[in-house]
């Protein structure tokens, strides 16, 4: 696996519920779940998991966050969950992607 797909990160605030039970900070391992065009999709996605209760992070390459970059390997932004979440995760972002809504489609409808 690389750098990329699973990193350790500290939790974070909205990742609190997957602490010991003493309360006590522990490391997370941290595994990709979606790659987008630009941190702001990944931001919505992660977002979208967190309303789930899933721990969810939007992250790109700090250079790449600093120009605006949307393309290539300083443009990728990723979502990353925790990698107990990482299957649920899946499953739902393979749900909503399963649901392919188009809108221009019932905006012609009305």
């Amino acid at each position: 696996m690389n750098d990329a797909a699973s990193s350790s990160l500290p939790l974070d605030e909205n990742a609190r519920s997957a602490e010991g039970s003493s309360g006590s900070a522990r490391e997370v391992r941290w595994e990709v779940v979606a790659e987008t065009p630009g941190l702001l999709p990944a931001r919505i996605i992660a977002d979208r998991l967190q309303a789930d209760g899933i721990p969810a992070h939007a992250r790109q390459e700090s250079v790449g966050q600093a120009y605006g970059m949307v393309f290539g390997p300083l443009g990728t932004g990723f979502v990353v969950v925790p990698e107990e979440f990482a299957d649920a995760a899946r499953e739902l972002l393979d749900a909503a992607q399963d649901m392919d809504v188009d809108f221009d489609a019932a905006d012609e409808e009305e």
